[in-house]
């Protein structure tokens, strides 16, 4: 799998920041997401169970702009 970087966080600092990435998977589009790790116990219990290998991130609305159709 090859990524190609679609954008970060504008309001964080360098090298530090939530970030969208485009995966080249010919069987589907992904993408990956660098983000915040959920530790909220209210927030993950109202999630309910997580699948194993899978856990949740956030990140701000402004990343998710940057999700658009791309090729690597």
């Amino acid at each position: 799998m090859h990524i190609k970087f679609l954008g970060k966080d504008p309001d964080s600092d360098h090298g530090d920041s939530p970030t969208l990435f485009a995966t080249d998977r010919a069987e589907r589009k992904t993408y990956l997401v660098q983000g915040w790790i959920v530790t909220d116990s209210e927030a993950l219990s109202e999630l309910g169970p997580l699948p194993k290998g899978e856990s949740v991130v956030e990140v701000p609305a402004d990343v998710l702009r940057f999700a658009r159709e791309v090729s690597l």
